[in-house]
């Protein structure tokens, strides 16, 4: 019993120091294994494999990428981290600049990617006092939902340390694609038009999309970040304020807008900003190497 202790003692002090040393895979590697076994009850629900709600489950897998920052963190930095990690999601003291841009830009940019969209004014249903209003609670809700579930991992843990190896360009455009292969799941159920009686055409007419959209958000969320010294509040606010207008019922406004036809759009509404944004900072997106840990 003794030396079966030990050994484990062993291989645990053997499996720290590994992720010491190779801190970005193993962030990755346990922010996908967390959200993908939690999501397993949802999606076999989804294709009839399991009766009942499973929403939940829905709602737990996307803290899986700040579940993983923690447990790194905690393992590979310790307590300091950990501080560290807290003290970022509380800055909020940044430039009114950004505030604007996150809470009327982005909102403005989503609207303008589904407008552009072939027949998507000609469906417009009109806006309600009701969806005005509950913008806020969505926009708080998305929040602390999605936004505080992923953001201390992607834009918390990751993007420090992938800018630094990488630099700011190939490291978010690194980082915008695993971030996208993340939602590989999602592709299962009709969150992102999959689900029971769907095929593999379906998958790969929309995660292509999805991914090129994801990437040119990771681009503003990169020049966002760097411009605010780090602060993860940021990063949240502004990862809410993309997810807000679809919770708050502003996409349903326009029927024609499918699944396919809301990945266009997002790639729309950030694809035109991100590649200005790489051309006007020629691809340094405001990085400073002093604010790498």
């Amino acid at each position: 019993m003794k030396i079966s202790n030990m050994n484990s003692a062993f291989a645990s002090k053997g499996l720290q120091q590994w992720m010491r040393q190779h801190p970005l895979f193993s962030y990755f590697f346990l922010a996908y294994s967390i959200s993908w076994i939690v999501f397993i009850p949802y999606v076999l629900a989804e294709w009839g494999i399991l009766e009942g709600n499973y929403t939940l489950f829905y709602v737990l897998h996307v803290f899986g990428p700040a579940i993983a920052a923690i447990v790194v963190t905690s393992i590979t930095i310790g307590k300091a981290g950990l501080h560290e990690l807290r003290q970022r999601i509380r800055q909020v003291r940044v430039s009114s600049k950004w505030y604007l841009f996150i809470l009327l830009g982005i909102p403005a940019l989503v609207m303008l990617g589904i407008i552009v969209q072939p027949g998507a004014m000609a469906s417009f249903k009109g806006f309600t006092s009701n969806l005005l209003i509950g913008y806020p609670f969505a926009l708080v809700a998305v929040f602390f939902g999605v936004g505080l579930g992923e953001e201390p991992g992607w834009r918390g843990f990751a993007l420090p340390r992938i800018q630094k190896q990488y630099g700011p360009l190939w490291g978010t455009l690194l980082l915008g694609i695993l971030w996208s292969c993340w939602h590989l799941p999602d592709f299962l159920t009709a969150s992102k038009g999959g689900g029971e009686g769907t095929g593999f055409v379906t998958f790969l007419t929309n995660f292509p999309i999805l991914t090129l959209a994801v990437v040119s958000l990771s681009v503003i969320m990169t020049w966002l970040y760097n411009h605010t010294q780090g602060s993860l509040f940021i990063a949240i606010l502004a990862h809410a304020s993309v997810d807000a207008p679809e919770v708050a019922g502003w996409t349903a406004l326009f029927p024609v807008v499918s699944m396919i036809v809301s990945h266009w759009a997002i790639l729309v509404a950030f694809g035109i900003p991100a590649i200005l944004i790489l051309i006007l900072t020629r691809g340094r997106l405001g990085y400073r190497s002093i604010q790498e840990q």
